[in-house]
């Protein structure tokens, strides 16, 4: 198996992780034994969306609002009847406010869908399965190449006297003087 973020070739099939990126590959797995999809994704897709939900919610208050506020308190000042543009500005206010209030406290906020593309991988724009792609397991492969070091050169090495003492040596300094009598 090749790690389909790197192409490092793997060990084994059973390895949870690439060695290479840190990709992990147990879920991959699991989309390979499957023909590409994953069975738990396939219930959850083909669950509907409930007509009552917190942005159906908030959508229908805001048309409301843009309604009584754009085309009817408009069209009922053109007829010349002041008390229904009045009322409907009110309405279209007031009953927009309670809509989006009630929509927030009572209506159960949608579950996030998957959509993926044809290869089984999230389309973009969609969260994924494992969290951030920004974010891997082990830090990116870091290479040096060897003509970039060279040998030291003369007088550059640091003697061992010069470098500043520990704190267990003069700790060990101040037991060996405790000891003597």
């Amino acid at each position: 198996m090749f790690c389909p973020s790197c192409g490092q070739r793997q060990i084994s099939n059973q390895t949870k992780f690439c060695s290479r990126c840190g990709i992990p590959l147990g879920l991959i797995s699991e989309v390979v034994l499957n023909g590409g999809t994953l069975p738990q994704l396939a219930e959850l897709n083909a669950k509907k969306k409930p007509l009552l939900s917190r942005r159906n919610g908030l959508g229908f208050s805001l048309i409301w609002t843009l309604f009584f506020l754009l085309i009817m308190a408009p069209f009922w000042g053109i007829v010349r009847v002041r008390e229904l543009a009045g009322i409907s500005a009110v309405l279209g206010i007031f009953g927009g406010l309670i809509m989006m209030l009630s929509s927030f406290i009572f209506l159960k906020k949608d579950a996030v869908r998957l959509m993926f593309d044809q290869s089984g991988f999230p389309a973009a724009g969609q969260p994924e399965l494992r969290g951030q792609t920004e974010y891997q397991s082990l830090p990116p492969q870091q290479s040096v190449p060897a003509s970039v070091y060279a040998a030291p050169q003369t007088g550059s090495w640091r003697d061992t006297n010069d470098l500043i003492p520990s704190v267990t040596e003069g700790t060990t300094k101040l037991l060996e003087k405790d000891e003597t009598p």
